[in-house]
């Protein structure tokens, strides 16, 4: 069983480590300190939840509905092009820096409202969660101990985002930094919406 906890940690935290639009949205609010915790939680939730329908049979309906995975595609494409957008604007524009005292500018509806949108509109989220990270706890002796594995690397790296984002903010008193953030976070937001408007879906 030990084995299958650990393969759960190690394939789980393989894929969600790698950066995509939801830990660079999640990463963002973070360093903002926008309700962070509150974000990150939701992803946590939105993880075990995918990952305990995938060994559940989900994927196999998934699997017959083309169509909606489509659908999903586009509106992901749209979604990341705006969130692009708006951190492009923010660089060019120029915003006072983080006042390490100061309440986030966003409501939490707004926060949780973009995460699960940056969450549930990218097709890869599903692809991982509903039938690629299930398919190999189906393997495993112990498929509810490797979902167990699979949850924890989700809760440590989600934790790790919020926590080391929150942690860097005071150095993050100068508008010139956050040029470089919003700069960095529209062109990532820009690179997934190609590559899954072309076909080739990023990383969660």
């Amino acid at each position: 069983m030990l084995e299958s906890y650990l393969t759960g940690l190690l394939v789980c935290g393989g894929i969600i480590v790698a950066i995509g639009a939801q830990n660079a949205y999640v990463l963002g609010v973070a360093v903002r300190r926008e309700h962070h915790w509150w974000s990150a939680g939701l992803c946590m939730s939105t993880d075990t939840l995918l990952l305990l329908a995938g060994m559940f049979g989900v994927s196999a309906v998934l699997l017959s509905m083309p169509s909606a995975l489509e659908a999903l595609r586009w509106l992901g494409v749209v979604f990341l092009a705006w969130l692009a957008a708006q951190g492009f604007f923010r660089a060019a524009s120029g915003r006072e820096g983080l006042s390490v005292d100061g309440a986030g500018e966003r409501s939490p509806r707004r926060v949780l409202l973009a995460t699960l949108a940056v969450t549930l509109l990218n097709p890869q989220v599903y692809l991982d969660t509903l039938l690629l990270i299930p398919s190999i706890g189906a393997q495993q002796q112990s498929a509810a101990t490797f979902v167990a594995g699979a949850v924890t690397a989700s809760v440590l790296w989600f934790s790790l985002l919020a926590w080391g984002g929150a942690a860097l903010s005071p150095w993050l008193s100068r508008p010139l930094a956050w040029r470089a953030i919003d700069g960095t976070i529209g062109v990532m937001m820009a690179v997934i919406a190609v590559h899954l408007a072309v076909g080739t879906p990023a990383t969660a």
